[in-house]
């Protein structure tokens, strides 16, 4: 078990050998100020060109005012050039043209026949791995355990502990079987304590899953229960 652990206010976590930080890797709830995000303890970005807009980089679509969410899971990691594209991207199509009138003047956009209406949120569970230059477009929903391949371009709703890879991003396999996944959603590690999550990094990095049953019966203090 390491000696310390970053806190999850921590803007920095990773520590480089001459004792500077890592400036192109995040906790994302620290950094991040934005009235549609909501970001989990533990949850990181990097990035090789850091920037100092999180948020503008990971969502660039989702505004102050934008009626969608996105929302991410606790223990999230997500790569390099990783982008939502939130509802708030979209035109309208289902008419003859896609053209956004309404952004150009010509009156109020509110309510005006070229706005498309509110869009679904995008929803990040925990644990999830997001590859390199990966896309989720709007309203994908990512179950917990997932595994997003890198450039993979995601539309809709992937099952939780799935890797997915492509485009259209499409199921590669099962990382468990469904009575492992049902047990693995049970147990939640990523809730715990993380001093009880700490203490057992090898079970939950190693897949001893009876050992994280028996965890999450403890009591506490430092138990999961």
């Amino acid at each position: 078990m390491p000696d310390s652990f970053p806190t999850p206010d921590t803007r920095h976590p990773v520590a480089l050998p001459d004792g500077s930080v890592h400036a192109g890797t995040v906790f994302l709830k620290p950094v991040i100020d934005h009235p549609r995000i909501e970001v989990g303890d533990y949850s990181y970005a990097s990035a090789f060109d850091p920037p100092e807009d999180w948020a503008a980089r990971l969502a660039p679509y989702l505004f102050d005012f934008s009626p969608e969410r996105l929302v991410i899971g606790r223990f999230c990691q997500i790569a390099d050039g990783a982008v939502f594209i939130t509802a708030s991207a979209n035109h309208r199509y289902d008419g003859i043209s896609s053209f956004p009138f309404a952004v150009f003047g010509g009156g109020p956009a509110a309510g005006r026949p070229s706005m498309p209406g509110p869009g679904p949120d995008t929803i990040i569970g925990n644990d999830v791995w997001i590859g390199q230059g990966a896309r989720l477009l709007p309203g994908a929903e990512i179950g917990s355990g997932a595994i997003v391949g890198a450039g993979a371009v995601v539309h809709g709703k992937v099952a939780p502990y799935t890797i997915v890879a492509g485009n259209p991003a499409r199921p590669l396999r099962d990382r468990f079987d469904p009575a492992t996944v049902t047990r693995l959603l049970r147990i939640a590690w990523w809730d715990w304590p993380i001093e009880t999550i700490l203490a057992h990094e090898a079970a939950i990095c190693g897949g001893d899953i009876d050992c994280l049953e028996r965890v999450a019966h403890m009591p506490g203090p430092g138990g999961a229960a």
